[in-house]
């Protein structure tokens, strides 16, 4: 009894050394390893890596960049379900223990002591948040310990939302998700409030193995997981049997969802991210930045639709290129099928398709995502073979002479499960559409289609406007005492250029000569000559000083006489910024597309402050002052030229980051805290050169857009040499769009294609929605103008009685003093005169 009594307490006081020993040994780690823990203070203010998103004006998301697909959420939009299921699978005692588990930190203890290794750490969701916050994946002692301490310290500083938070945003759960948000959306396509019991258990699964038990990649497994966290729910009474019964037969419904795209403009939106980069660099795709462009949603998809309707039209008036792969499938059987399209991509609506057998004047055919269909003869007949932009081969008689069993195609809904043969245009297109009011960008198209070419032609793509450009040549010259009366000779001219090889001979498209016109009709009717004449009248100097108030760079204007023909160097964008000038009734706008911009709180970091035009506000020469009380504070990054006609960004609006900015132009009573546009064209001259353009619908070139019914738009086509490119630019008071077709290498289009059968199309079907429910107002007529009854054929004022006189506009100081002679009036008294002919 004595030895045993002895031996007990020597085994005491082995116990309570080895405890002092272990005591000290605690204490000696904690004083090494707590000054170096990092300052679990910072948790509070966590920058999680969140992608940059991008915004039309009316909160459509446009775009994601980033790798991780992350959208935090906060622990009161975390539904209770989503809470229980967590616990039951990782963390039982989460929300009574101190931030550690001792059994489980006695458990890695053994496995170190026994294996060398930690093989089961006995983490809580406190200590995976020290890890993950915080330290390496490392097993080992000193990470270990590390945890430990942290934990301890995260508990006594956070609440336990606030750790819990922290915890479901940060975790990986496959397929690119990071935090239980963006995988609901990825699983699911919902937010995580919306799941039900089955799917809420199936994301709590995740955290332990995103590879294993995910329920795409891994079903059975996944199931199988799920299960078990709903059985674990179900013992801690955390859901009641008919839930638990439900939950657990309930099939898996996971399928992966990418990122819900609700507005396709990707042209626009890498011209955002690739403004932004330069000033965040690789930041920009974790910031979590939102960033609001200035489109409007109904324009933008009105554009997306009307580009490619227009070129897909344009390709079938010049026939069938042939099948895209012929004989793309040998075996007709459904696996070779599926995976042949499965390699195929779609564009636009232009699905891939395989033929799968021809019936004379039809076929039927597989379509990828969606399965067999017929192609009737009404859907087929257009398809005459291309011979070359101006021939086609004969037209098909039957299916089979368009294609063969296996042959890879493309077709396209037109609607109510209607599918239509077609192809993917060669030819490429751009449309562009501004705010006349402050240059806002509306919607922009760049191309076809951004995945078949990234190309973005409305902004990079610099191509000879044509008869586009004679609307500011007719405005220089009505700023110059011209006016729509005034008759200019429409007749031969030959000019000589030491820089040419030969003497150049310029003449109307039709080859005709229509001797004395007016101003009014050279222009709506698009006389070639008459607009050389008048810009040799004007001088070319004249003519590029008042184009580059529109914004148009100097150096890219050619410094001779083939300006009047649109021989100028131009984008899309240019041009269309130029119109919204004319669009305003005279003011300088810049194109600008980014809104503002927001971090992941809310807070707003850049607020887009663009020129307005305050058609109430004075103007005033550049030389006087504006009011002390007018001045404007932006945030800018950087500046650019008065000529640069790239759209304004957070980049592109002042030289210094924060400046005042006052604005010369402005006197009298301040209406807007905008800085207000510059004046560039008299009042008069605007509405002039407006009332003109308006005849190039009315009874000029552009007579389609009449489909539209409305009498407040004016516009102009434009065709350059052997239709090479097709233009229309158009506006009223709100919109200004300039639509754009050609080839990426200059190449005719053909003879018959012009700005009105090739771009007008593009442009009235956009217009058709952009107006919608707009109402249809004429720009008001100006102070100093006045409408006269002329003589057609002379321009001055008409006789009385005169039966076929017309109605023209004009300045007061410029109203024609004489009267035309009466033919009926043999011996006339000599008191007319003929108006001087330029």
């Amino acid at each position: 009894m004595k030895l045993l009594t002895s031996l007990l307490k020597i085994g005491l006081k082995l116990t309570i050394l080895g405890g002092f020993i272990g005591c000290l040994a605690l204490a000696a780690a904690y004083f090494y390893y707590a000054p170096k823990l990092p300052d679990v203070e910072t948790l509070r203010d966590v920058q999680l890596q969140t992608p940059l998103r991008i915004y039309s004006e009316d909160d459509k998301l446009i775009s994601e960049f980033g790798e991780k697909r992350r959208s935090p959420i906060n622990f009161q939009q975390i539904p209770q379900n989503y809470v229980n299921a967590l616990l039951a699978a990782e963390d039982r005692n989460f929300f009574e223990h101190i931030g550690i588990d001792i059994r489980g930190l006695f458990r890695a203890a053994f496995q170190l002591a026994s294996t060398g290794q930690i093989q089961s750490g006995g983490s809580t969701i406190t200590m995976q948040v020290a890890k993950n916050y915080f330290l390496t994946r490392e097993r080992s002692f000193d990470r270990k310990f590390n945890e430990i301490l942290l934990s301890l310290r995260i508990e006594q500083e956070l609440t336990k939302e606030e750790i819990f938070e922290l915890y479901i945003n940060k975790i990986y759960l496959g397929h690119r998700a990071y935090g239980i948000q963006a995988a609901a959306n990825i699983y699911y396509g919902k937010d995580i409030d919306q799941l039900n019991l089955a799917q809420i258990a199936m994301i709590a699964g995740l955290p332990k193995a995103p590879s294993a038990y995910n329920p795409i990649t891994n079903p059975s497994r996944a199931l199988e997981r799920r299960n078990w966290i709903l059985k674990r729910m179900h013992s801690l009474s955390f859901i009641n049997d008919e839930d638990y019964e439900t939950a657990k037969n309930e099939p898996i419904s996971a399928e992966y969802h990418g990122t819900p795209i609700e507005l396709y403009a990707p042209y626009v939106a890498e011209m955002v991210r690739n403004e932004l980069y330069q000033y965040f660099d690789e930041s920009l795709y974790t910031n979590g930045f939102r960033v609001y462009t200035t489109l409007n949603s109904s324009m933008q998809a009105a554009a997306n639709q009307a580009v490619e309707d227009g070129l897909i039209a344009y390709t079938e008036r010049h026939g069938y290129f042939g099948p895209e792969k012929p004989a793309a499938v040998t075996q007709l059987t459904q696996e070779n099928i599926s995976n042949s399209l499965a390699q195929q991509r779609t564009f636009g609506s232009l699905q891939p398709a395989i033929v799968i057998s021809t019936d004379k004047q039809q076929a039927e055919v597989y379509i990828k995502d969606h399965g067999p269909a017929t192609l009737s003869w009404d859907n087929l007949q257009w398809a005459q073979p291309y011979k070359g932009p101006n021939s086609r081969g004969s037209a098909p008689k039957e299916a089979a002479d368009i294609f063969a069993p296996g042959d890879l195609i493309r077709v396209r809904d037109i609607g109510e499960n209607n599918w239509r043969l077609s192809q993917i245009p060669r030819v490429e297109g751009a449309l562009t559409a501004l705010s006349p009011k402050d240059g806002a960008l509306k919607a922009l198209v760049g191309g076809f289609n951004f995945n078949h070419n990234k190309f973005n032609r409305a902004i990079q793509a610099r191509r000879q406007p044509g008869s586009n450009l004679k609307p500011f040549i007719y405005a220089s010259a009505l700023e110059q005492g011209y006016t729509p009366a005034t008759l200019i000779n429409d007749a031969p001219v030959v000019f000589h250029d030491s820089n040419l090889e030969s003497n150049w001979r310029p003449e109307n498209y039709s080859k005709k000569f229509y001797g004395p016109t007016r101003l009014r009709e050279a222009l709506y009717k698009s006389r070639n000559l008459v607009s050389i004449r008048i810009l040799r009248s004007i001088g070319i100097d004249t003519a590029t000083e008042f184009l580059t108030r529109f914004g148009f760079d100097k150096e890219r204007l050619p410094n001779n006489l083939s300006l009047s023909l649109g021989s100028a160097d131009i984008t899309p964008l240019e041009l269309v910024t130029g119109y919204a000038g004319l669009a305003n009734q005279g003011f300088k706008i810049n194109p600008y597309f980014i809104s503002r911009i927001e971090d992941t709180e809310g807070n707003i970091l850049y607020q887009a402050q663009p020129t307005t035009v305050c058609a109430e506000c004075q103007y005033v020469s550049d030389q006087s002052a504006p009011p002390a009380d007018f001045k404007l504070v932006r945030l800018e990054l950087k500046g650019t030229s008065a000529t640069d006609n790239s759209p304004q960004t957070p980049a592109q609006q002042t030289d210094q980051p924060l400046q005042e900015q006052t604005d010369s132009q402005y006197s009298g009573q301040q209406l807007t805290n905008l800085p207000v546009a510059k004046r560039i064209m008299q009042p008069q001259t605007a509405y002039m050169i407006y009332s003109i353009m308006q005849d190039v619908i009315a009874r000029g070139t552009g007579r389609r857009a009449l489909v539209l019914e409305r009498s407040d738009l004016a516009g102009k086509t434009g065709t350059t040499n052997d239709q090479k490119d097709a233009w229309f630019s158009g506006f009223n008071k709100d919109v200004a769009a300039t639509a754009w077709v050609g080839f990426d290498q200059p190449s005719t289009l053909g003879r018959s294609e012009f700005g009105g059968t090739a771009a007008l199309p593009i442009w009235i079907e956009f217009m058709d929605i952009a107006l919608a429910n707009t109402p249809d107002q004429p720009i008001a007529k100006p102070e100093g103008i006045v409408s006269i009854r002329i003589d057609p054929k002379t321009g001055l004022l008409a006789y009385p009685g005169q039966e076929d006189a017309i109605f023209e506009i004009f300045p007061e100081a410029s109203v024609p003093k004489d009267t035309a002679r009466n033919p009926a009036l043999s011996n006339s008294s000599g008191t007319t005169r003929t108006e001087e002919i330029f």
